[in-house]
């Protein structure tokens, strides 16, 4: 499998392809990796160095790969966090000529934008332009419960409104949502959950919730679950794979007191998940 990642990039941390990457290697796929910025560190710091990348930079690397005639080779292009408002026209047209290449090759968009306690995190015309223009010319998209709310102008809180929202997303475009962190007041206290839809049914799946702030959990997240569903086609099962892992990882960074994602040190739960967690059908 060859997955084409457009994303940001930091030499110290790990977020966009700089936490996508490796544990897609780990598991077995060839990553293309295209960077959208090249910072220091992620911008949660408050402070950073590096260029933010121009959509015309992107655009050159992006046909420098077609050059190459890769691109029927490509079963997945996957992005997330846009920093500005031009490279949404590079992703899609990247999007648009792969498919063209390899009408099989899915568009995996994790729409970042922010979450319920952080709010926006983006410039204000990202969300708007991942609702109107990205996530319909996606397949899959890997929003969080929040984002899911500003997609389809809903606040989905209970289980039922979480459902009822991803099939008003489903009806704009993409066939398969995984919503990650899903808080719902009637789970178990200490719980958090993950909910995937497709055109075959919807899983749910618990794990025990871990106190932390994690930049570029969302990442792993949703670069492992695009990989193992692409691979298999099996919606539970990959929900299963990437929960376990991204679990393992969570739970040996918050053990190690570090702010940044144990990547490296967590590679075996990508390579060998435990399949800790049992995803529920619940539609």
């Amino acid at each position: 499998m060859k997955i084409l990642s457009i994303q940001s990039a930091v030499a110290f941390g790990h977020v966009g392809n700089s936490a996508a990457v490796f544990p897609l290697q780990r598991i077995g796929v060839e990553v293309l990796p295209v960077y959208t910025v090249n910072f220091s560190n992620h911008t949660g710091y408050g402070a950073w160095r590096g260029p933010m990348i121009s959509p015309d930079d992107v655009r050159e690397v992006l046909l420098g790969i077609e050059d190459r005639g890769v691109l029927p080779q490509i079963d997945v292009i996957l992005s997330g966090y846009q920093g500005g408002e031009g490279i949404a026209d590079v992703i899609l047209e990247a999007v648009q000529r792969v498919k063209a290449a390899n009408p099989s090759a899915v568009y995996s968009c994790d729409p970042v934008m922010g979450n319920a306690k952080s709010g926006c995190f983006v410039a204000p015309a990202i969300p708007v332009l991942l609702r109107d223009r990205v996530v319909p010319a996606a397949d899959i998209i890997t929003p969080n419960q929040f984002e899911l709310g500003f997609l389809t102008d809903t606040e989905p809180d209970t289980l039922e409104s979480t459902l009822a929202s991803v099939e008003l997303v489903r009806a704009t475009g993409p066939r398969t949502v995984l919503v990650t962190s899903v808080e719902r007041p009637d789970r178990e206290d200490g719980t958090i959950e993950m909910l995937a839809v497709d055109d075959n049914g919807a899983w749910l799946v618990q794990t025990p919730y871990i106190p932390m702030k994690a930049n570029g959990s969302g990442d792993v997240t949703a670069a492992l679950f695009t990989a193992h569903y692409r691979r298999t086609g099996d919606l539970a099962d990959a929900l299963a794979r990437a929960t376990s892992s991204v679990f393992d990882l969570l739970t040996r960074t918050h053990e190690s007191g570090e702010r940044e994602l144990q990547l490296i040190e967590s590679q075996d739960a990508y390579a060998n998940p435990q399949m800790q967690f049992t995803p529920h059908r619940i539609a």
